[in-house]
This record gives C-alpha cells, sequence and structure tokens, in this order.
C-alpha cells in the first residue's frame, strides 16, 4: 500500500490544482504577515480563509480526484490488490497531498515570523478540518457515479456547515436566550465541525469576552486539556465516521 500512496501522491503534487491551492496559501499568509506585525490580527484573518477556502478545497479537489481516478483504480482492482487497500490508498494520499500544501502554505510563514500558540492552534484546526472534508467528500463520491451530483452533495455538505448550520444555530440561541442553554449549545456545536474549529480558534485569541456569559463557559471548557481532547475525539469522530461508511460501500460498489 506504501507504494501506491507514494505513486498517487507524487502525482498529485504536481497536478496545477494543488500547486495553486498551496500558491494562494502562501502568498495571502505571507501578505497578512507582512501588512500586520501583530500576530493576533493576523491568525485572526487567516481564520476565514482556514474556515472557509480550507473545507471548500478539501471538497472540490477531492471528489474531481476521485472521479479522474476511476481508471486508475480499475487497473489497480485487476491486479491481486483488494478493495479497502485501493480506496485507503487514494484517500491517505489526498489527505497527505492537501495536508501538505497547508503546512507549507500556512506553516512555513507562522514559523517563520514566530510560531504563537493561537498560529498553531489555527494550524492544527486547518489540519483537523481537511481530514473531516476529505473523508465528507470521499462519501459524496462512492453514492453516485455522476461526477456532477457528486460535486453537487460534497458543496451542499460545506454550504451547510459552513453557513446554514450558524444561521440554525443563532436562531435556537435566540429564541431560548432566557434559558441556560450553554450546555445545550455545546452539544449543537459538536454536530458541525466548522464550528468546533472556530470556537477553539476564538478562545485561543482571548475574545471570549466578547462572548459574554456564555463566552466564559467555553472558555473554561475549550480553555481547559479536557476542551481540546473534547474536541479533537469529536473531529476524528467526524473523520472516521464518513470515511468507514464510504469504504464500506466502495467494497460492494460495482465499478
Amino acid at each position: 500500500m506504501t507504494r501506491i500512496i507514494k505513486y498517487i501522491l507524487f502525482d498529485m503534487l504536481r497536478t496545477r490544482f494543488i500547486l495553486l491551492y498551496l500558491g494562494f496559501l502562501l502568498l495571502s499568509t505571507l501578505s497578512m504577515f507582512m501588512l500586520d506585525g501583530d500576530n493576533a490580527k493576523v491568525v485572526l484573518s487567516l481564520l476565514n480563509i482556514v474556515l472557509l477556502v480550507v473545507p471548500l478545497v478539501s471538497v472540490i479537489f477531492t471528489t474531481i480526484h476521485f472521479y479522474n481516478s476511476y481508471e486508475f483504480m480499475e487497473m489497480m482492482l485487476s491486479q491481486p490488490i483488494n478493495r479497502k487497500t485501493v480506496f485507503l490508498s487514494q484517500y491517505l494520499a489526498v489527505i497527505l497531498a492537501l495536508s501538505l500544501a497547508l503546512l507549507v502554505g500556512v506553516g512555513l510563514p507562522i514559523f517563520l515570523y514566530g510560531a504563537s500558540g493561537s498560529a498553531l492552534t489555527l494550524l492544527y484546526a486547518g489540519l483537523m478540518l481537511t481530514f473531516v472534508f476529505v473523508s465528507l467528500a470521499f462519501l459524496a463520491a462512492v453514492f453516485t457515479r455522476d461526477k456532477a451530483k457528486a460535486i453537487g452533495v460534497g458543496l451542499l455538505f460545506w454550504f451547510y456547515f459552513a453557513l446554514i448550520y450558524d444561521a440554525l444555530l443563532l436562531w435556537v440561541v435566540y429564541q431560548f436566550a432566557d434559558y441556560p442553554i450553554e450546555r445545550a449549545t455545546l452539544a449543537m456545536i459538536s454536530f458541525n465541525p466548522v464550528d468546533l474549529a472556530r470556537i477553539l480558534m476564538l478562545l485561543q485569541l482571548d475574545i471570549s469576552a466578547l462572548m459574554g456569559y456564555t463566552g466564559a463557559f467555553y472558555k473554561e471548557f475549550f480553555g481547559s486539556n479536557m476542551g481540546f481532547v473534547y474536541s479533537t475525539a469529536i473531529l476524528l469522530l467526524w473523520t472516521l465516521i464518513p470515511v468507514t461508511w464510504s469504504m464500506r460501500i466502495f467494497k460492494r460498489k460495482d465499478l
């Protein structure tokens, strides 16, 4: 499996999509550090890129790559190689390619200009969101042979978690503002990986004071080691459940 992963990874690292993604992240991060010497402000500006662009690119690239690799997967399956190996090779290669682009594009400037705790948390959140949305994109891709439909489902995942879910959450918080709903809100946040990453970052940047009593509750929970472990565990579940489900479908799927 290692040889297959290396072959797919090296092939992807030469694609224009990955190079443009890396270049965009690198140029954006370097520009922000050059324009503002305050690391906290730069990290806050980069937060929007990590929360919106990273999941979007992960979904689009993964779906397109999966369908462009159909002939390669068919050729591999004609050899004495089981479907699980082929699927995991594709999945891990995509994860590695997108993660390397993120680490170089965002991580390299961060370390050059001084790696603060909030900047490292930003990098961590970006990697976790990459894992989650690659898994969701694989799940969308294995459900149908229609490339356009799979991309549409993947974009629907991104649109829901990045925009729609927040609107629903704000509506619930507004409707029940007179009740102690902090713990219920925490449970609702767990159903959105983007919100988990956002809360972790905002609390690292010490903006929780602007969030009132609810912010103090999140600061107490997410600011502790238990909060970090909890958020990591939930994000891992968001990664493992879709990829396990999609692998089971792939093993039975008629290519």
